[in-house]
């Protein structure tokens, strides 16, 4: 089978890497961690105009009717050059869900102003455990005529700061249930938190939150299998995003092995740096492809447990092993504030632990092996 890009999807790589390079430098990425919203409005108009938070969505609701192998082009790229902001909580996370699982009025409530970049969403289901299965869902629901009250901590929920709704997990009898939650519904409390990777990441507390039995998104009860889907298809993103940064990291060290001089020769003259490089090329090389054959799968809307938890579990592991190359042979260099390298390896180590870290990921692909 063929993974490469097709002719439309070059178009939207090349076109997103112009875009980015031009709306995106390093500069503004620095900004934006420093930023207390931690993205640009402005920016964020202009990617909806150019039809991305539409992507994935049909053209009924205001969308492009993409597939997910469309949204790995534009993700590695986003990758690349780092783009901060609620792109993959508001697209990935909550618009999938509501586009697969939600009644036709939540699609028609939510799509279309999410495509024009109108609505912000975000995706809250850790909690305080870490665990990413259904056991580690504490936050309760209790109906209360025809409302639900939700009480609970959700952690590590991305840019909830400035979502305008969330998807929220909470635990209902003996199963869990996917509530669509009113960021301004009193009784919901938001707390920035400090990262590694300076991303805006939150810790959000749910005291008898209201919310209407009519904003529950899927079955009752039934939601596990819902946030069992989101936690495929948040995982494959941020290999895709992986990918993206892996490759501008090794680009970026072949890049000084060729101006660094050191005895009097180049480094990339040494055989230790030109086997490092290489190593590090093949790694990147193997996430790519890895990365492609889940997404295929989603887009062809095959089975792909094996698939993507396979992916994540090699990417998580080569964005360690590409970084602390990188990093070694820039030598101090690369650790200063004011060099990028330090820039892509704090926020490849939120992306290797996002969704699950390779372990975790094992786990999966032993289960699927029958061990």
């Amino acid at each position: 089978m063929d993974f490469s890009f097709n002719e439309e999807q070059e178009m939207l790589r090349k076109s997103a890497r112009q875009f980015l390079e031009d709306e995106c430098p390093k500069k503004f990425v620095r900004d934006m961690e420093e930023d207390e919203k931690g993205y640009s409005p402005e920016l964020w108009k202009r990617m909806a105009e150019l039809g991305w938070m539409g992507l994935l969505l049909p053209e009924e609701y205001g969308g492009l009717g993409g597939n997910f192998l469309d949204l790995t082009a534009l993700l590695e790229e986003m990758g690349r050059a780092l783009l901060p902001g609620p792109f993959l909580p508001t697209t990935v996370y909550s618009s999938l869900p509501i586009l697969h699982y939600g009644t036709e009025e939540q699609k028609r409530e939510f799509l279309p102003k999410i495509a024009e970049g109108k609505l912000i969403m975000t995706l809250a289901i850790t909690e305080p455990s870490g665990r990413f299965d259904e056991a580690g869902i504490e936050t309760k629901a209790i109906r209360s005529n025809n409302d639900y009250l939700i009480t609970g901590t959700k952690l590590l929920v991305p840019d909830a700061h400035i979502a305008d709704w969330f998807l929220c997990a909470a635990k209902e009898g003996e199963g869990i249930t996917l509530f669509l939650i009113d960021a301004k519904t009193p009784g919901i409390n938001c707390t920035l938190l400090k990262t590694l990777a300076a991303d805006k990441q939150c810790e959000v507390i749910l005291d008898n939150a209201k919310v209407p039995a009519r904003n529950i998104l899927g079955k009752s009860g039934a939601g596990w299998e819902i946030a069992s889907k989101i936690e495929q298809w948040g995982a494959i993103a941020q290999c895709a995003l992986i990918s993206g940064c892996l490759q501008q990291v090794l680009e970026m060290t072949v890049d000084y092995t060729k101006e660094r001089m050191q005895f009097g020769k180049l480094i990339g003259s040494f055989q230790a740096i030109q086997h490092q490089c290489a190593d590090m090329a093949i790694d990147v090389d193997a996430v790519k492809f890895i990365t492609y054959e889940a997404a295929w799968k989603l887009s062809q809307k095959l089975p792909a447990t094996i698939e993507v938890s396979r992916a994540k579990a090699w990417t998580s592991d080569a964005s360690r092993r590409v970084c602390l190359t990188g990093h070694r042979i820039h030598g101090g260099l690369g650790l200063t504030e004011d060099h990028d390298m330090q820039l892509y390896f704090r926020r490849a180590k939120a992306m290797e632990l996002a969704f699950g870290d390779g372990d975790f990921h094992r786990e999966i692909v032993a289960k699927e092996l029958g061990l």
